[in-house]
């Protein structure tokens, strides 16, 4: 029998296996982990990835199963180009033109600060040369538009977060992983070339010019030649329901094919695609309640998450070199994320008239996440590093650790700010419910273990909060922080005794009975 029946351990079987299972458990319970612990499902799909990879169970192991490199850097350019798309779709109408001086804010000085603040880092932490660390720090310099999804959206964006805040958030990040090959062969072309000038020139024409320039010009044509085919299928009855509302994603396919073709910045062109396609808000009205795109960008999000768990190598982060140890990338970590968007989001706040108050800086300085773009970056320059003049470099021992520790880090740090916030931010209530429990506990030797003054009740209970404390009252509290709010006025001689007291609080007579003149709280009175 047993030579009848064989398992099956390749890719076929444990691929689908795999992601099955996540997809199936996780959805059982994504309420909670999403909308009651506020944790993101990229943290959840990664840490899934890590366990079952060969860091963990052993159960899969895709380096076995594909050429890493390769793989990876295709996977992750489909993703980014749905995100992208996406990114530039949900865009209100005429965003980039009305938004355009917050967006060249963002993409040009805060996005430099970034490039070279990551740089500054990993030299001195890691003993690099300028160059060199450049190079590793264009891949981390972009924001990610997949992590950034679970900032913009669900329900704690939804009432935390101002719509404009999150439009602008969306923009950059969907702009920015674009905007990464200028600072990446920048670094590349500065080693590759005897001398500054044809670096210079040769990153001028190639890479600004063609690369970037033209693929707005690209996205730009598609985008509005796709609209309007697409606004005349549907009034002539032509294109079906499914047919639209999977548009958006045969169009991110097409503008992905074609840019590519004539090797300019696909990234880049898809997201400006996305927002012609959308320029007149048509198209995102008519698409407002479908989900299917939600729904595809969901599962790739996992397989790409949990892929990446089981792909990174944990045990070959460190020891390829002298100066790579887990101590200098535990350092760089966290200087980068504290220093490498925050402080300049800060600066800026006054020049960047999408965001405007310090908190909305604050919270947009800090939700830069580093994730998928940063790793197809990673994997352009690993390819481009292959060429036998960037034989000698030791960038080629750094650049994979550094990245993967940066994302992984990002992954973690970000995913859990926002249960942190909740936690901080209900602290107080939760004191507050302790007292008030603890006061009115009876012991032997008196009526309450504490005792209040109605100026202190009326503290605890609220009354001294400014009204953008930004926390609220539970509701099973109203009622007595209202008769600690009347005792403290009373106290203050600001309300006459001879308001009627309220009920609840009044002290029984010996017969069990309140004296007369107390009525309910409803009437007021007798």
């Amino acid at each position: 029998m047993s030579g009848w029946i064989q398992i099956n351990t390749g890719a076929s079987a444990m691929v689908p296996l795999i992601l099955g299972l996540f997809a199936v458990c996780f959805g059982l319970v994504s309420m909670v982990v999403k909308e009651w612990l506020f944790l993101s499902d990229t943290l959840v799909a990664l840490l899934f990835g890590v366990s079952v990879g060969p860091a963990g169970m052993g159960a899969v192991n895709p380096a076995t199963w594909v050429d890493v490199p390769s793989f990876t850097l295709e996977l992750t350019r489909l993703i980014i180009a749905i995100q992208v798309m996406a990114a530039g779709i949900t865009l209100p109408k005429k965003y980039l033109t009305r938004e355009l001086v917050s967006l060249l804010m963002l993409l040009g000085p805060v996005m430099a600060w970034m490039w070279l603040t990551s740089a500054v880092v990993i030299m001195l932490v890691f003993r690099l040369s300028f160059v060199e660390s450049l190079l590793i720090a264009s891949c981390v310099a972009p924001t990610d538009p997949v992590l950034a999804n679970s900032i913009v959206r669900g329900k704690f964006a939804e009432a935390k977060v101002p719509q404009h805040v999150r439009n602008i958030i969306s923009a950059e990040s969907g702009a920015n992983d674009g905007l990464g090959y200028p600072y990446l062969y920048l670094a590349l072309y500065l080693i590759k070339f005897a001398t500054v000038k044809e670096a210079l020139t040769r990153w001028f024409v190639v890479v600004v010019l063609w690369e970037v320039l033209m693929s707005v010009v690209f996205g730009a044509a598609i985008g509005w030649a796709a609209r309007k085919l697409l606004q005349f299928a549907r009034k002539q009855e032509w294109i079906d329901h499914d047919s639209f509302l999977s548009f958006a994603i045969s169009l991110t396919l097409l503008t992905l094919g074609l840019v590519s073709l004539v090797g300019s910045d696909d990234i880049l062109a898809c997201f400006v695609a996305g927002n012609a396609l959308t320029w007149d808000d048509w198209f995102r009205e008519e698409t407002k309640e479908a989900h299917f795109q939600d729904v595809l960008d969901t599962l790739f999000n996992f397989t790409f998450f949990i892929y990446l768990g089981a792909v990174i190598p944990w045990s070959q982060l460190t020891g390829g070199a002298e100066t790579l140890t887990s101590g200098r990338l535990v350092v760089s970590i966290v200087l980068i994320l504290l220093f490498r968007r925050l402080p300049v989001t800060l600066a800026v706040t006054k020049l960047t008239p999408a965001i405007e108050t310090f908190r909305e800086s604050l919270f947009a300085g800090w939700f830069g996440p580093i994730g998928v773009g940063a790793v197809f970056y990673a994997m352009v320059a690993y390819n481009e590093l292959q060429d036998p003049a960037f034989a000698n470099l030791r960038v080629k021992q750094f650049l994979l650790p550094i990245v993967y520790s940066l994302v992984t880090a990002s992954v973690i740090v970000h995913g859990i700010t926002i249960p942190l916030y909740h936690i901080v931010s209900a602290m107080p209530n939760a004191t507050f419910a302790v007292s008030e429990y603890l006061s009115r506990t009876p012991t032997q030797s008196s009526p309450r273990l504490f005792s209040f003054s109605p100026r202190s009740l009326a503290e605890v209970g609220g009354l001294r909060l400014p009204a953008n404390a930004g926390m609220a009252v539970p509701p099973r509290h109203a009622s007595i922080i209202a008769v600690r709010q009347r005792a403290h006025l009373q106290d203050e001689n600001l309300v006459p005794s001879s308001c009627p007291p309220d009920p609840v609080h009044t002290p029984l007579q010996p017969n069990g009975r309140r004296p007369k003149g107390y009525g309910s709280l409803e009437a007021g009175g007798t």
